[in-house]
C-alpha cells in the first residue's frame, strides 16, 4: 500500500441475523460508497481487503453483506470499522478542490503560525461547509474544539496534503 487509506465510511448496526451491516458512508450520496471497491477495513493495525458479496436499501438506509460475515455475531465484530479505499480508487480532482477525506486529520495553523489543531470532521451547512478542528491539549486559549468556515481565499489561505497542512486566517481566540 502506498498512501494512507482514505475512509469513506464506517460499518454500523448489524441487521438481521445473518450477517448484514448498516453503513454509515462518507460519500455525499451514500450509494456512491459502492463504487469503490475493494474496501479495505483495519485489524490489529494493518488495512486489509474484505469482499462486498450483497448490498440492498432498506428505509433509505445501505445495508451490506461482506464475504465471510454470516451471522450477527461476526457482524457485531465489525460495527465501529472504518471502510477504507486507496487513494488511487477516486477519480482525480481540478487544482484547488479537495476530498473530504484528504482533509482529515491534516493540522491547521493561522497566517501568523499558530498551531489551531487538527480537522477532526467536516461539517456541510448550506451556506458553505465548516473545519470542525480539535484543539491541541495545551491550548492557550482555553479552546477545545473551533469551528472554521471553508471560505476560499478569505479564510481558507492554502492546503498543502504533502505536508498535511491547512493555513487560515483566523482568530486564534475562536
Amino acid at each position: 500500500m502506498s498512501q494512507q487509506p482514505l475512509v469513506v465510511g464506517t460499518f454500523g448496526a448489524p441487521y438481521g441475523v445473518q450477517g448484514w451491516l448498516k453503513v454509515h458512508a462518507a460519500t455525499e450520496n451514500h450509494r456512491s460508497i459502492l463504487e469503490y471497491q475493494p474496501w479495505l477495513i483495519q485489524k490489529n493495525g494493518c488495512w486489509s481487503e474484505v469482499g462486498l458479496s450483497a448490498w440492498k436499501q432498506h428505509a433509505g438506509r445501505l445495508v451490506v453483506k461482506l464475504t465471510g460475515v454470516n451471522d450477527r455475531n461476526a457482524a457485531q465484530a465489525m460495527v465501529q470499522r472504518q471502510i477504507a479505499i486507496e487513494p488511487a480508487q477516486l477519480p482525480l480532482l481540478p487544482s484547488g478542490e479537495y476530498y473530504w477525506s484528504q482533509l482529515l486529520g491534516c493540522q491547521v495553523v493561522t497566517v501568523a503560525d499558530y498551531p489551531l489543531g487538527l480537522v477532526i470532521q467536516l461539517l456541510e451547512t448550506g451556506a458553505n461547509d465548516v473545519l470542525v478542528v480539535k484543539a491541541d491539549a495545551n491550548e492557550a486559549y482555553g479552546i477545545t474544539e473551533r469551528l472554521i468556515p471553508w471560505i476560499e481565499p478569505a479564510v481558507v489561505q492554502q492546503v498543502d496534503l504533502v505536508r498535511r497542512l491547512v493555513t487560515v486566517d483566523w482568530d486564534p481566540e475562536f
